[in-house]
């Protein structure tokens, strides 16, 4: 089976308004031209494949050589979506974010204690936890959960205190 030129150019071009981008806006996010993206999207038959295509597959978030499988009828494999944290998170919060699946979040109000800030928990799992430890870990987090929303706040009397 030869190469399907017009199949890459429908699956570029459909990946790239899904993603709301124009061709200038992929281009730009490649780092190549728009006449590029054009050719691309234009399904022209071409000899060989074009170097700029793997920078485009980056561009539109698929792994390395996704464009050769849509080349040969398939589809692309699309990279894991992490999302970067805040730059403006301390360092050992970023790497903590980095490591291990995300179990849950929550954002506590603090505004029954007086003050508008807000405490965000993020629960995160062991890398490579097996299912079992995920499900023990999300039990631990919902039982410290229920603690920590049964807290007596400071101007109300702690019913087991004397």
């Amino acid at each position: 089976m030869g190469r399907d030129w017009k199949h890459l150019a429908e699956t570029v071009e459909a990946a790239r308004e899904a993603k709301n981008l124009t061709q200038v806006a992929l281009a730009e996010k490649a780092g190549v031209s728009e006449s590029t993206i054009q050719n691309i999207e234009s399904g022209a038959e071409r000899k060989r494949v074009p170097a700029s295509l793997h920078k485009v597959e980056r561009a539109l978030g698929w792994t390395a050589g996704s464009g050769e499988r849509v080349l040969e009828g398939g589809a692309p494999e699309l990279e894991e979506e992490t999302a970067a944290p805040p730059s403006d998170l301390p360092l050992r919060i970023v790497h903590e974010l980095q490591d291990g699946p995300l179990l849950d979040a929550t954002v506590l109000d603090l505004t029954p204690l007086g003050s508008d800030a807000r405490m965000i928990v993020v629960v995160k799992g062991a890398p490579n936890a097996s299912p079992e430890q995920i499900r023990a870990d999300l039990l631990a987090w919902a039982k410290a959960q229920r603690h920590i929303q049964n807290i007596p706040i400071d101007d109300e009397p702690d019913e087991g205190a004397n």
